[in-house]
Parts: C-alpha cells; structure tokens; sequence
C-alpha cells in the first residue's frame, strides 16, 4: 500500500459540517476584525512615497533582516526559531489543504507516496523550532521580566496558547498513529514517539477529544489574532510592504500649501500621521527593542519609544490630542539617533513621529529655554552657537585657505558647518582637515562667512521653515560656485546636506571629510595612521555608523594596527547625547546619555578617543571628565591624520 494518511478520521459527517461552519466563521470574523482597523489606518494622510512591497517584505519579513541583525540577548534567536517554526507549519498545512481538496478541481492528491514521506519528517521536526521557540519565550518572559518589554496578561496567554497549540499538533499526530498504526509511521518520528506512550489501539472516542481540542485551540487562535500582539504576524508583513523608501536620517517636509490648507503646522492628533506610520504602530509587538537601545531610557529618563507607540495608537483609537498623551518632557529628550528606528522589527520610525509633533509644539509656542534661544540665534546670525557671520573666517588665520567668492570654480567644496567655525575643539578638526587638503593638493575652497548653518538642529527640534529658509539660503549660494563635491568633519551636516537638500532642489555628492581622506590615502597622497599600541578607541557617531551607514571608512584612515572597539559599534553605536536639540538643552548630570556613553569607551582600556563629529567631541569632552579622573585624549581622525603626515 503507498504511503499516505486519511483526514477527518472517525469523523462523522456532521462533525465535519461543524468544522466548516467554524472555519469560515472564524475566518470571516477575523477579516473583520482586520478591515475595523484598516479603517482606523485610513484615517490617516495617504502616503508621499511608492513602496517596494516584494522586495521588502522578502528582506524584513521572510529573511527577518532586522530580526537577524539584533544583539542576541535581545530575544532573537528566540524569535527567529518561532518565526520559521510557524512559517513552517503554516506551510505544512497550506500543502495539505491543497492536497486534500485538489480532487475538487480534478486534480489528483499528492500527499502520498515518497512525497508523503519526506514531508512528515520534514515537517515534523520543523515544528520542533516553534515549540522550542515558545518555551524560550515564556521562560525568558516569567523567568526575567525585561523591564524594557511590554508586559501585559494577555502576552502571558498568548504564549500558552501558542504553546498549546504547538504540542497539541504533536499529540493529534500521535493520536492519529495510535488509532490507525502503518508501517511508515514512523516517517515522522517525534509523533511516532509519541504515539507509544498513548493506548494501543486508542479509541475513536479519545482520537475525536484530541481532534476537537486542537481544533477549538487553533480557531481560538485565529480569532484572537487581531486583539493581542499577535496581529503582529500579518501587520509586520503590510508595514514591510509599505516601507517607505527615503533614507533613516530623511524628515519629511512641510509646505505651506498643507498649513494653509490645514491651518496648522505639524502634527496634533494622531489621524494626521500617513496612513503607513499609523499601521507600522498597530504593528508594535512589544518586544522593547527599540527601548533597550534609547539613550534617553537608558540613563533612567522618561523617555520610552515604546510608550510613544503605545500612545499614539492608544490616541488614534480614543481620538484624543497627541500633546496631552505624549509628556512634552518626553518627547524633548529624544536625541533622533534613530537607534530605536534601526533595532525596530517592523519597521516603525519613532522618530518621525516624535519630531511632527515637536512640530507642531514649536508652532503653538510651547518651546523655551536654550533650543528657543538656538532657533533665534540661527534666525538672525546663520550660526546655531549665534556667533557672526564674519566670524566665519576665523579659523582660517595663518592657513592658507582658499575662498569660494575668490575662485568660483573648484573641485570640492569644504563645509565648515557652525560647530567647525565657532567651538575651539572643533576648529582644531577644521584646521587640520584644510591643511591636509593643501598637503594631498586638493582643488578646494571655503564659503567662509557666505556659509549659513544648513539647519539640522531647527530642523529636529521642530521649527522646519527655518530649516527650510536655511536650506533655501545654502542653496541660492551652491548655485554661484561650480564644484563637484562636498566634504564635512560634521555628520549632521554631512546627513542634512547628503540626504534632506534634495528635497528642495539641492541634489550634491557630499562625503564626510573621514571618507574623502580615505580616498586620498588610497590614492597614494596621504599617509594613513599606525594604531600600533596607541589604545586608541573610535566612536561612531549616530549620524554617520548608525543613519548613514558608514562606518568602515573612519577605520580605514588607519593603516596599521588595531582599534579597541566599544561593546557598541559601528550602526550599533551608542548617542553622545548631543543630536535634536539636545546639545542645547539643560541635562542632569546622572541624566546624561554622554556619560554612559564615556564609560562604554573608556571600558575599553583606551586612552584615546578618536572622534569623527563636533558634536560628539563638545558632549563627550565633559562627559569623561565626570566619569574619570583620567587624562584621557579626545582627539578627530583629521588631526591624527594630520600628525601622522607632519611627522612624514
């Protein structure tokens, strides 16, 4: 007799009608209860971007890219054994449900013969992974209590239930061998174990118990789907498919059509998000990814990403205004590192949606104190610090630094940025970059005081038309210089340039200066820096290692010898604290993001710290002063490149 298994075993036909009937009930409930929240996402704007659907739901659901690329005590290798378990035995049932009703259609049905038995061994310990992965689950729930996660009694029964349903699968199958034993049971051989430890024969009346158990469970399950996280399962798929596809460090801008149109500039209640920001919300599973990663949360600030997502999906269901739910306290301590967009599982960009809200906080006038007096400064001086524009040149003196207005053509030009023309620390990283330009011969030039600050910081604190006013004043001033490049030491200006100009009919190859001077060495023009024995550690700054994904090439200045590496590096790095704003807001000193960020560096033993941003050098230099007495150097791979070519 050829290999294969009957369904619906001892089954009478009426019990067969109820399964049915429950099948599509359950079914018809559950697309239901998935349209009223369809109809909630819709009350959002349509979305300015056209998806990639195939693509993304192929790397972020199927391969789990982001799941994949998780620290492993954040849970994923436990996510992933239940995700393929699952994926595999929804493909084990979908098999067999084409199988059972291809006669229908008068196709044969397949399930039998060789392909009968590689598929129950296949699949039979494939189910093991979902299994596993539960229990791993449940122990790494009731066993730890992750302050990071959400914890709610309905997560508790969701795993028992899945568990249930996990082992119930296992149990019907041994019921199944118990009550009609063949020779090629034991094909699937964790069931075949099973079924030894049930009576032999097993009666028909135990066999229908056991049926109906994982029945009842499994639509159960399907019903339950959309009322607890595990709606995640078939939100994350549409939030991968939605995806937008502008970079991680692109805000999207306001025009002043939509205020006209609206009467109000940013955004006040939650229906006023795109409709994919409002899915990707409903999406949260809870797993407190994006928490454990928060500067602001780490250092005991109220700041939590997942509360923000709570919160404003719990203000789309209520209707109530966002300013009230998300503690203004909350929002402005956020850094817009992104680390939380970066470590999110389905995609979620809690960073735009606490920036449209500062939006909309900044125009009601509910800003105050050093930001406010940022935003000011950059109205009427150009420079976030307020220093003058005919400051700009400062640095320059005894260089010999030559000017735009001067050349009005040239290969690259050199932006300084605010924090490059006015910080002592920083002018060392602008002079030292500009005299390793003139040592490798490099057509460049300077804007000096026609430089304007491009307007990153008004921009993530919330003011976006005087970001827009800067950029519109960058602009008009690119537009009387021919050149073929940008390079900057700053990675906010490096993003703000590279990835949001572009929106106002700025489109320019722009470089941070690490990039352009790695080139150079490449090109036998520079010499690179010998490491050997220095104890040098590198710090990846958020806007370059993390938002623009470019790490490999500030470790490249160095020629010879070895990094010593922070436990978070590279697009894992950790903030300084310094980014939104905030290197103008007032912050405890057992608050700051910056000092554990310090200690992180320092565990390292280095006493060295090679920095690639301005702004990550003003908020780590007081840092290590308050978590060591230690004289320890803070100094830009511009100037260690610099000496390594002066001593050469």
């Amino acid at each position: 007799m050829e290999p294969t298994r009957h369904e619906f075993l001892t089954l009478s036909p009426f019990q067969k009608g109820l399964f049915y009937f429950l099948a599509v009930a359950t079914t018809a409930y559950l697309v239901y209860a998935v349209f009223a929240r369809v109809r909630q996402w819709m009350k959002g704007k349509p979305i300015g971007w056209k998806p990639q659907p195939l693509r993304n739901v192929v790397q972020y659901i199927l391969l789990q890219k982001k799941v994949r690329s998780s620290r492993k005590t954040s849970g994923a290798p436990m996510h992933l054994l239940i995700f393929y378990g699952f994926l595999s035995l929804l493909l084990a049932t979908t098999l067999l449900a084409i199988a059972s009703y291809a006669p229908l259609v008068g196709l044969p049905n397949f399930h039998r013969g060789g392909y009968y038995l590689a598929y129950e061994t296949t699949f039979d310990l494939l189910g093991l992974l979902f299994v596993f992965g539960v229990g791993w689950a449940m122990f790494r729930r009731w066993g730890f209590r992750l302050r990071q996660m959400a914890h709610d009694w309905r997560d508790s029964w969701t795993l028992v239930l899945l568990f249930l349903l996990g082992v119930g699968g296992y149990v019907l199958e041994a019921a199944r061998m118990a009550l009609d034993p063949q020779p090629w049971d034991s094909s699937a051989p964790i069931g075949f174990a099973l079924s030894k430890l049930l009576p032999q024969p097993l009666s028909p009346q135990a066999y229908g118990a056991i049926w109906w158990s994982h029945v009842i469970l499994f639509f159960t399950f399907w019903t339950l789907i959309p009322h607890m996280r595990l709606r995640h399962i078939v939100l994350a798929v549409l939030s991968a498919a939605g995806k937008p596809e502008f970079p991680m460090g692109q805000l999207q801008p306001i025009t002043m059509e939509e205020v006209e149109e609206t009467g109000k500039i940013g955004v006040a209640e939650a229906n006023e998000f795109s409709r994919w920001h409002l899915l990707s919300v409903d999406a949260c599973m809870g797993c407190g990814r994006c928490t454990e990663v928060c500067p602001a949360w780490n250092v005991g600030k109220v700041l939590n990403p997942q509360t923000i997502v709570r919160q404003v999906h719990g203000a789309l269901v209520t209707g109530a205004p966002l300013a009230p739910t998300l503690t203004e306290e909350a929002l402005w301590q956020c850094t817009t590192c992104n680390a939380c967009v970066e470590a999110c599982p389905v995609l979620i960009r809690h960073v735009d949606l606490i920036v449209d809200v500062r939006r909309n906080l900044v125009a009601e006038g509910q800003l105050s104190g050093g930001p406010a007096v940022m935003l000011r400064q950059t109205g009427s001086t150009s420079n976030a610090w307020g220093a003058a524009a005919n400051t700009r040149e400062d640095w320059m003196k005894d260089l010999d630094v030559p000017l735009a207005r001067d050349k009005q053509e040239f290969d690259v030009l050199f932006w300084v940025g605010c924090a490059g023309a006015t910080d002592p620390g920083a002018i060392k990283t602008t002079r030292a970059t500009a005299q390793l330009l003139n040592t490798a011969g490099v057509n460049y030039a300077c804007l000096g005081k026609e430089e304007a600050c491009t307007g990153d910081p008004a921009r993530r604190v919330g003011d976006e038309f005087l970001f827009q006013e800067m950029t519109g004043k960058n602009v008009g001033t690119f537009g009387k210089y021919r050149f073929k490049k940008i390079i900057t030491p700053c990675p906010h200006c490096f993003n703000t340039l590279a990835n949001e100009y572009g929106q106002f009919g700025g489109e320019y190859e722009v470089q941070h200066h690490t990039e352009f001077l790695a080139d150079l060495i490449d090109a036998g023009k520079l010499s690179g820096i010998d490491a050997t024995g220095q104890g040098i550690t590198f710090h990846d700054p958020c806007y370059l290692g993390r938002v623009n994904n470019q790490s490999q090439a500030p470790r490249s200045l160095f020629r010879k010898g070895d990094l010593l590496e922070p436990m978070y590096n590279r697009h894992k790095t950790r903030c300084c604290g310094a980014g939104g704003g905030r290197m103008w807001m007032e912050e405890p000193i057992d608050e700051r993001p910056g000092n554990a960020r310090a200690e992180q560096l320092l565990a390292t033993g280095a006493k060295t710290v090679a920095l690639g941003c301005p702004f990550c050098r003003i908020m780590l230099d007081a840092s290590i002063k308050q978590v060591t007495d230690e004289e320890i150097k803070l100094v830009d791979l511009a100037e260690m490149l610099q000496a390594a070519n002066t001593k050469s």
